[in-house]
C-alpha cells in the first residue's frame, strides 16, 4: 500500500501538467485575433486623419469674376442695357437685357443682338463693329458694354504690393484728338509688361475706316512687342499713328510708365 502512493503522486503530476499544457495552447490563439485586431485598427485611424483637412479645404474665387451689368443707353428706339458674365478677367458670355422692342424693332433687335453678343465675347472690348441696318442699337449696346467694362476694371487693379504687380490690369489712356477723329487706346499690363493694346477709338467714316482698318492692327502689335509708346507709324495713316502714340503714352502713364 505504502509503494502505491508515489506512482499515484507521479501519475497525477504528469495529468496536471498535461492539462495544463492543453489550457495554456487553447488560450494563445484566442489572444491572437484580438491583438491582430487592435493592430490592424490603429493604421485605420491614422490613415483618417490626413484625409479630413483635405475634405474640408475650399479654393478661392479667381479675381474679377462674376456678373455685371451696364448702364442702360437710351437710343432713339428705346433703351439698350448689356449684361456681361466674366472670369478671370474675360468676357465669357454676353447678353442685352434691354433692346428695343415693337414693329420694326423687333426683327432688327433679333438680327443685331445675338450677333452684337458675340462680338463682343470675342473682342473683350467695347470696339466692336456697328451691325448693318441697326446703327442705333449698335451705339447703345457698346456705350452699355464700355459701361459694363469699366465696373470689371477695378477688381483687377484692387490689388497691391507683390501680388498686385504681378496680376494684369486694365487701363485706357486718354483720347488723342486727329483732324480725322479722336484715338484712344487701352492696354493690359502684366509684370511691368503690356500683354495687349487696342484702340477703343480710332478715325471711322469713308477713306478712314479703311485706314483705321489697315492701322490698328499693326500699331496694337508693335505696342505689344516694343512695350513702350515709341513705334513706327503706319505709312498712309500718319494721323491715326500718331494719337494712338499719344494715347498709348497716356496709358502707359498710368500703368507707371
Amino acid at each position: 500500500m505504502r509503494k502505491s502512493h508515489p506512482v499515484r503522486r507521479v501519475v497525477l503530476a504528469t495529468a496536471a501538467t498535461v492539462s495544463g499544457v492543453v489550457l495554456l495552447l487553447s488560450l494563445k490563439p484566442a489572444s491572437d485575433p484580438a491583438a491582430a485586431s487592435a493592430a490592424g485598427a490603429a493604421p485605420q485611424a491614422t490613415a483618417a486623419g490626413p484625409e479630413s483637412p483635405q475634405g474640408g479645404s475650399r479654393g478661392a474665387a479667381p479675381a474679377g469674376s462674376g456678373t455685371v451689368t451696364g448702364d442702360a443707353v437710351r437710343t432713339q428706339y428705346g433703351p439698350v442695357q448689356v449684361r456681361l458674365t466674366v472670369a478671370g478677367g474675360r468676357i465669357t458670355k454676353a447678353e442685352a437685357v434691354q433692346a428695343p422692342k415693337g414693329g420694326l424693332s423687333d426683327q432688327k433687335t433679333q438680327l443685331a443682338v445675338p450677333k452684337l453678343n458675340q462680338e463682343a465675347v470675342a473682342a473683350g472690348t467695347a470696339d466692336i463693329d456697328a451691325v448693318s441696318g441697326a446703327t442705333y442699337t449698335s451705339e447703345g449696346y457698346k456705350k452699355s458694354l464700355q459701361s459694363a467694362l469699366d465696373k470689371v476694371e477695378p477688381a483687377s487693379s484692387g490689388t497691391s504690393g507683390a501680388a498686385g504687380s504681378a496680376r494684369a490690369r486694365t487701363v485706357t489712356g486718354k483720347a488723342a484728338r486727329t483732324p480725322y477723329g479722336p484715338v484712344q487706346v487701352r492696354i493690359t499690363v502684366a509684370g511691368g509688361k503690356i500683354t495687349e493694346a487696342e484702340a477703343v477709338q480710332a478715325p471711322k467714316g469713308g477713306l478712314s475706316d479703311q485706314k483705321s482698318q489697315l492701322a490698328v492692327p499693326k500699331l496694337n502689335q508693335e505696342a505689344v512687342a516694343v512695350g513702350t509708346a515709341d513705334i513706327d507709324a503706319v505709312s498712309g495713316a500718319t494721323y491715326t499713328s500718331t494719337g494712338y502714340r499719344q494715347s498709348l503714352q497716356s496709358a502707359l502713364d498710368q500703368a507707371g510708365g
